[in-house]
């Protein structure tokens, strides 16, 4: 009978070790993230806003089991074990290929839904409660950063929120492509919308390419955890 070969087992196992440690990093991470009001406020996080948090932490979970579960089933030579790490494995690539599937064929519908959203935010930026105001200094701070103004059509979007300091474009320091005449002030002329989907586009791109490599590493441990469990089965 064959015997189980030691340098798949080993391979296997330091595998989901690391597998193991860097789940655990998500998971410590978020969860610090989610308890410490320093963390949140140090990153601008709103108390009712940690679906990314949330996300982070479920991810590493999952990420940790998994790696549990190659380790000992690598170590152990335990067929249930790795069966299940198979399992989890291949239905985290199913759901990565369905996502990236679903991705490509409404990435054309990018643009338009963004549209809509920003249509949306215009009442909070020429709102006056609590929560647009909220909203606009948050926005502000977008515009300073990325050097735009507006949502859609530039600084004619704040309405009458427009004040002294909105949108401001200094044309001694900045190009003065960048700027634009608004009521006898400079200010940037690049709607923020077109820079968000900007932003977006560029940020599927680097998705894309981390799915991918992730992708390979997955199929690697499939075929690993599969050949091992061949191997025990024959022994």
């Amino acid at each position: 009978m064959a015997g189980v070969s030691s340098c798949m087992k080993y391979s296997m196992f330091i595998f989901n070790l690391l597998f193991w440690v860097c789940g655990s990093i998500i998971l410590g991470v978020s969860i610090w993230i989610r308890v410490s009001k320093d963390v949140q406020q140090e990153l601008e996080i709103e108390s009712n806003n940690f679906a990314g948090v949330d996300l982070l932490i479920a991810v590493g979970s999952i990420i940790m089991v998994l790696g549990f579960l190659g380790c000992c089933g690598a170590i152990k030579e335990s067929r249930c074990m790795l069966l299940l790490f198979f399992i989890g494995l291949l239905l985290i690539l199913i759901l990565q290929i369905t996502g990236g599937i679903l991705g490509a064929v409404y990435r054309s519908q990018i643009e338009t839904s963004l549209n809509k959203a920003l249509q949306r935010s215009l009442d909070s930026l020429q709102g006056s409660t609590e929560q647009d105001k909220t909203f606009q200094e948050n926005f502000q701070k977008f515009e300073n950063t990325y050097q735009c103004c507006g949502l859609l059509n530039g600084a004619e979007d704040w309405g009458k929120n427009f004040g002294r300091k909105i949108c401001e474009c200094d044309v001694k320091s900045t190009s003065s492509d960048l700027c634009t005449n608004f009521k006898g002030r400079y200010v940037y002329k690049t709607p923020c919308g077109e820079v968000m989907l900007e932003l977006i586009k560029n940020n599927m791109l680097i998705i894309i390419a981390i799915a991918f490599g992730l992708a390979v590493i997955e199929i690697l441990g499939l075929v690993f955890s599969m050949s091992l469990y061949c191997q025990i089965q024959r022994k």
